[in-house]
């Protein structure tokens, strides 16, 4: 089987073009491909497929074999990957995902895709359609005990569920035993379908730093759906203003919440870093 191994400032996925190969397992395929001593190393796999309904389909699994619905970083690559393997000569494409279609923007140059934008729709508040167990129209600042320590958090949805933590100002996100508070947060009782977490240190009003762990991958160097999730949590706690610059851990990711439409906007770059092939 032929793969590609993409990543979105650091958040890395193996791309699989179902066009050309057939996927019989796709969540035990990602267990063994993600494996970074026994496969070839990466936060999951993700099949490139026809769609009825796009220009072309994204499906991804997670690197503990769970569907995921969306990744922001990921669907930057797909648009890279169609491009410039000749699948399409559009700059302009839309990708079906689990989460619906994701209308990408290709910046090219020379031929190549420099960065992509993409409108990631409109974010998810209430409660019950994130999902989250908790009543009211919308989760701001509430209290949530993780290992004997309060936390507030703030829940979005992009299609994804998140739960968005703001550090208080003697915190410090290095500081953070990600790898403890991480799984307590994805599997608490409060989010059935487990969720997200970001942790984030204010910089200004136009900057924000943050740390994901993603639900069935542990923490990543990055995740777009969650960068987007942060700004819009932040723009409803007073955090920022609607537009800022993300910095996650592999890069910055340059988020926008656009007031008529309601929609957020994430723009970012896309790396293709080697193809290969695997026997299966």
């Amino acid at each position: 089987m032929r793969f590609t191994k993409m990543h979105g400032i650091g958040n890395d996925y193996i791309y699989i073009n179902c066009f050309e190969e057939k996927v019989e397992n796709p969540a035990e395929l990602s267990k063994f491909m993600s494996d970074r001593h026994f496969g070839i190393g990466s936060d999951g796999i993700v099949l490139i497929k026809p769609s009825t309904i796009a220009d072309f389909c994204m499906n991804m699994y997670n690197s503990d074999g769970s569907q995921a619905e969306m990744c922001g970083n990921a669907v930057r690559c797909v648009g890279k990957y169609v491009f410039e393997n000749g699948m399409t000569t559009k700059q302009n494409v839309d990708i079906e995902t689990l989460s619906g279609i994701k209308k990408l923007e290709l910046a090219i140059t020379d031929g190549k895709v420099d960065s992509v934008t993409v409108d990631m729709g409109e974010p998810i508040i209430v409660p019950e359609n994130i999902p989250v167990q908790l009543d009211g129209e919308v989760v701001i600042n509430h209290p949530l005990t993780i290992n004997g320590k309060e936390y507030k958090i703030t829940c979005v949805s992009m299609g994804n569920p998140h739960a968005v933590v703001f550090l208080d100002e003697n915190e410090k996100l290095d500081d953070l035993n990600i790898e403890l508070v991480g799984p307590l947060f994805e599997k608490n009782s409060l989010f059935p379908r487990k969720t997200n977490t970001e942790f984030v240190k204010v910089i200004d009003k136009n900057n924000l730093k943050m740390r994901v762990w993603e639900r069935g991958a542990g923490e990543t160097m990055a995740c777009g759906t969650g960068a987007c999730a942060v700004l819009v949590a932040s723009s409803l706690t007073g955090n920022s203003d609607r537009q800022a610059t993300v910095h996650l851990l592999g890069g910055d990711l340059d988020i926008r919440w656009d007031e008529e439409t309601n929609h957020v906007f994430m723009r970012g770059p896309a790396t293709k870093v080697f193809e290969g092939e695997i026997e299966i």
